[in-house]
């Protein structure tokens, strides 16, 4: 079996001979970027084998990667198999979290409303007169005979309450002991909303008392080795109860790991930690939850549930009390999700009187209308551009990514996320760069580059080594080999911008399906509200000028931050918010696009650069 090193994390792992460096990677707990998942499409998980040894590129390299990569030893991870030992170079990326973590926008306060009750109680001590047993005791004392308790609580109930002078603290869930805690502890009451991401999963620690957020962290979601899109990862899952239980340990692990940040951010105890919410879109609460997906991907979309699931932490593995409850919030369709639900939580649109749109840009565009007392929701296939993927050098929001660019006197100017030198473009920056070109006039509305030869004097002299041809199309350099990270040209290719086209398009003519369902034209729309990191990141003014959004006045066009994970708090934080989100599946009329004659025709409309008509 040979060995693998991955510097300069010092990782070592021995696989089975024939494994991919994408896998051994996975397996040492390292993450690498891997959009397509390991289909070789993607380009995207490049490393670096040391040493004298070239092996020959394979057809997918030699596509993705320049004559000079290869002579370096740059290969693609998913392409190289293992037949003996080897050490290879692991770019490091610097994730940018804190951007989601930081969000503007979101709820101003929670509410106090915990599900879990703490009791402290001060027994009197066992005598011949008075020979109750342990349990009745104490549920005497709390004046609730007809409460449960854990089992494991039950059987440690005898030490403790001796060990302690018989003076203890209760925790209580609905009609049932979930933890019997030695002297008062009631002013610990901890719990932890999750936004589980398809790309990043972020967890915030709640004082439950007084619903403060107390800590806040966020990761990459591991589950991007198999896959940037949930289709990938619903066909990985659906290929054996293996890979499904794979896919769940990815994210639980995830989980587990927030969990700790979270928690020694704090000094919190473990076992004070109670309650778990989450949201997430459809499959990633399957996935979660360890339940197939596999009838999610064809029509008609059918999944294994719909409600709120509630299950004890131990039986997932999450790493808090143990008789702690996770409750993962309801999901409204096969592809609206429970994070949809967030949204609508946090913006409360279900309570809304005015005409307002809720959309959560990615690669499943989420979108929700409130008008007319009426409450609507649909999704989109916008495909990954908005997360980087599918796009020659984009990425996702982390370090040296390319996320704004204007058209200035003439000149572009660029920046990056942290002010590091460029290594790829991420969605904000892919929307800044369309529309700054837009402006320059060096992009047809019919998203075709201006041909330099055909057209020269529409494109001026200080771009015309700039806009080139490429392999399918012209490409335009952004920023040149000498001022990138990597030494190579950062481009936007012809094809980027078809698929930010696709993308666009799709978001654009779901909210003209609902407004139409509506009977409102875009100008009735009173405002937009954009959720998640993406929409709280772009710009409106570029955003507008592609047309992804109507033609509304940019001050009616709102970013609400993380509104997702603001309604997994929301719901953490509050029993009667929790009690909201429950209704909302049969409140939300869902309507499915794929069954709609006429979203094709607006979509064919909306992909130009131009104001689509309505």
């Amino acid at each position: 079996m040979p060995k693998v090193k991955f510097t300069p994390q010092n990782k070592e792992i021995q696989v089975e001979t024939g494994t991919n460096l994408l896998k051994a990677a996975d397996q040492a707990g390292l993450y690498i970027e891997g959009d397509c998942a390991g289909r070789g499409t993607c380009g995207k998980c490049r490393v670096r084998i040391t040493g004298d040894e070239r092996a020959e590129p394979t057809t997918a390299e030699k596509k993705h990667l320049s004559e000079k990569d290869l002579d370096n030893g740059w290969v693609l991870a998913c392409q190289r198999t293992l037949d003996r030992d080897i050490v290879v170079e692991v770019p490091i990326q610097k994730d940018a979290h804190l951007r989601k973590t930081t969000l503007a926008g979101g709820v101003e306060e929670l509410t106090a409303e915990p599900m879990v009750e703490k009791i402290a109680v001060k027994l009197d001590r066992p005598a011949v007169k008075d020979q109750r047993a342990d349990l009745e005791r104490l549920l005497d004392n709390l004046e609730r005979p007809d409460l449960d308790i854990e089992l494991r609580e039950l059987a440690g109930l005898p030490a403790l309450l001796r060990k302690n002078s018989f003076a203890v603290t209760a925790a209580i869930t609905g009609s049932r002991i979930i933890s019997v805690e030695a002297g008062d502890t009631t002013d610990q009451i901890y719990g932890v909303a999750f936004d589980i991401g398809t790309t990043t999963i972020m967890g915030s620690l709640l004082d439950l008392k007084t619903a403060s957020v107390v800590a806040v962290a966020a990761t990459t979601n591991p589950q991007n080795a198999y896959g940037a899109d949930v289709i990938s990862r619903i066909t990985h899952a659906s290929e054996s109860r293996e890979n499904l239980k794979q896919l769940q340990d990815k994210v639980i692990e995830a989980a587990n790991m927030l969990i700790k940040d979270l928690l020694k951010q704090t000094r919190v105890a473990r076992d004070r930690v109670y309650e778990v919410t989450a949201v997430g879109n459809t499959t990633m609460s399957h996935l979660f939850m360890g339940i197939d997906p596999t009838y999610l991907a064809p029509a008609p979309f059918v999944p294994a549930y719909r409600r709120a699931l509630e299950v004890e932490a131990a039986r997932l593995g999450l790493r808090i009390n143990p008789a702690g409850r996770v409750t993962f919030l309801p999901n409204i369709a096969g592809y609206v999700g429970s994070d949809t639900v967030g949204v609508i939580l946090a913006t409360d649109m279900d309570r809304r009187k005015d005409n307002c749109a809720a959309i959560d840009i990615g690669t499943n565009g989420e979108l929700v209308l409130a008008a007319n007392g009426r409450l609507m929701a649909c999704s989109t296939a916008a495909g990954p551009a908005f997360e980087g993927a599918q796009i020659k050098h984009g990425m996702r929001a982390a370090g040296g990514a390319l996320e704004s660019c204007d058209y200035i006197d003439g000149e572009f100017k660029m920046g990056t996320i942290d002010d590091l030198p460029a290594c790829g473009i991420c969605g904000s920056g892919l929307i800044d760069a369309a529309a700054a070109l837009l402006d320059a006039g060096l992009i047809e509305p019919s998203g075709r580059f201006v041909n330099p030869e055909e057209n020269p004097e529409k494109v001026p002299e200080q771009f015309r080594e700039r806009l080139r041809p490429g392999r399918n199309g012209f490409e335009f350099v952004l920023v040149s080999a000498g001022d990138s990270a990597n030494g190579d040209d950062i481009v936007l290719t012809q094809g980027d911008l078809r698929e930010l086209q696709l993308a666009k398009g799709a978001i654009y003519a779901g909210l003209m399906i609902l407004l139409k369902e509506a009977e409102l034209s875009e100008d009735q729309l009173d405002c937009i509200l954009l959720a998640g990191a993406f929409g709280n990141y772009v710009r409106k003014e570029s955003a507008l000028t592609i047309g992804l959004l109507p033609q509304l006045p940019p001050e009616k066009i709102i970013a609400v931050g993380n509104a997702a994970g603001d309604g997994s708090k929301l719901a953490l934080a509050s029993k009667t918010v929790r009690e909201r989100a429950m209704a909302l599946p049969d409140r939300v009329e869902h309507l499915e696009l794929s069954t709609r004659s006429d979203f094709q025709d607006i979509f064919i409309d909306a992909m130009a650069f131009q104001k689509p008509k309505s």
